[in-house]
């Protein structure tokens, strides 16, 4: 053995570790489970990139997609797993940008709450992930409806919730086991009625839209000057002649500004729910004005408005295909919408869930937007309607590097759908994490159970 490559390797190693584990305290574990190679044949792959293959092969291995082409491929070996999904469609996993599993987890209970910190219109030192209670059932249940990676959001009560997590959508008994390596993490925040009202009940501030806005603006200044106050620091303790200055002062470390920080240095990813138009173009204008930059807007019921704002601004519009006029600022919601921002020119379309049982039909919900643009002269193949539960939100979360597409090199999370994935019939047959086999819909072993539901025996006789 070359002992000075060894003990180089072993300090890389060191370094990159020391490095993560400064980048965040609570840091992943999620490890994907060893699996053979798996070929895919004879099926219709949507690609997420906006194209669609003809009886095409997948070749899966190492946790990763090898290749993908329009031809079978002769590689058959004892080692190989071959599946032939004649008649069969095949996807990446499916991605929601916008849940609460795990934080508003089943059955729904007030021990169960633990989603939204109103306890003060801007909590962003609050992280989504340390509510999160793995054995939630709803995880299982999305991934039989091919939900392989999902962003789990504070709610929407405050200004600002806290920071948001991504999670592989795997069995664990931590949510450390579940979190998606090296994904960014996000900040929920929240415009319009929902923190006006809470805080307006309260009888304090923010009452009114211009509250809201009052409340942002004065938690930035705050972030700027945490940031000139490090940077200070950090200039202070070095002398003229590149020594330590002892006297320099350490700021006090806080967790709320740190948050607010990361977001002004292109760090965290914020996710922001806004109904309506006027009042996304004015948080456009506040990112503009200090100097970030927003993600996505959630449920965006009037993003339709302002689809070339979105689109030249490169901001994606996280939406429900069908919600609408349960307030006042759903009211004008269109069943469009998510048809209109998916502009050509730039758009970024996404279908969100917001819901333990939307998560379930994803593909669904598409289906429905897909339909709607059609009616309205719209072309909307499937190939590009994909995009909107897979490429899409991977793009607004930073993972698309990873996982959301098909393409050799990404993470090995695909579907398997017993037919068109738009149509009313759709089911996933099987659902790959990492090239690794979680549901099978014809084998009750793959299919998992949370620990919570275990022991719990129906129609047993007496």
């Amino acid at each position: 053995m070359d002992f000075t490559k060894f003990a180089l390797s072993m300090l890389t190693l060191w370094l990159i570790t020391a490095t993560l584990l400064h980048a965040s305290p609570y840091p992943s574990t999620y490890r994907p489970l060893a699996s053979g190679p798996v070929l895919i044949v004879n099926a219709t792959i949507l690609t997420g990139t906006g194209t669609r293959i003809e009886n095409g092969s997948l070749l899966i291995s190492n946790g990763r997609i090898q290749h993908i082409q329009d031809a079978v491929v002769d590689m058959a070996t004892d080692q190989l797993e071959v599946i032939d999904a004649e008649g069969r469609w095949v996807t990446p996993g499916l991605i929601d940008v916008h849940s609460h599993l795990g934080v508003y987890a089943s059955p729904n209970i007030d021990a169960h709450a633990d989603g939204n910190e109103m306890t003060s219109p801007a909590t962003a030192q609050v992280w989504a992930e340390h509510s999160v209670w793995p054995q939630d059932p709803g995880f299982s249940r999305a991934l039989a409806g091919g939900v392989t990676s999902l962003q789990i959001l504070p709610g929407s009560g405050n200004l600002v919730g806290g920071r948001g997590v991504t999670l592989k959508n795997v069995p664990s008994t931590t949510y450390q086991g579940m979190k998606f390596p090296s994904a960014p993490y996000s900040l929920k925040m929240a415009c319009g009625e929902n923190p006006k009202r809470v805080y307006g009940e309260k009888g304090v501030a923010p009452s009114t839209r211009m509250g809201n806005m009052a409340g942002y603006r004065a938690q930035w200044i705050e972030a700027q000057k945490y940031i000139q106050d490090w940077d200070d620091y950090e200039s202070q303790k070095a002398d003229k002649k590149g020594g330590k200055n002892e006297t320099a002062t350490t700021p006090v470390r806080d967790l709320r500004l740190e948050t607010l920080a990361g977001v002004l240095k292109g760090e965290i990813l914020v996710h922001m729910h806004c109904y309506r138009a006027d009042e996304m173009a004015t948080i456009l204008d506040m990112a503009d004005e200090f100097g970030y930059r927003v993600s996505a807007f959630h449920h965006a019921v009037e993003a339709y408005k302002i689809n070339g704002m979105l689109a030249e601004k490169k901001v994606c519009g996280a939406m429900w295909a069908d919600w609408w006029g349960f307030k006042a600022e759903a009211y004008d919601g269109i069943q469009e919408n998510i048809a209109m921002v998916d502009r050509p020119e730039g758009g970024c379309a996404i279908v969100h869930s917001d819901s333990s049982e939307g998560i379930q039909r994803l593909n669904q919900e598409a289906a429905k937007a897909m339909t709607r643009g059609r009616l309205a002269g719209m072309d909307i193949p499937p190939e590009r309607a994909i995009q909107w539960i897979t490429a899409n939100p991977a793009r607004s979360m930073g993972i698309l590097d990873q996982t959301g597409t098909l393409e050799a090199g990404k993470m090995a999370d695909v579907v398997i759908w017993n037919g068109n994935p738009f149509s009313v019939y759709a089911k996933a047959d099987q659902v790959f994490v990492d090239g690794t086999l979680l549901y099978d819909r014809n084998d009750p072993v793959r299919q998992p159970v949370s620990d919570f539901e275990l022991g719990q025996q129906l129609g047993v006789e007496q």
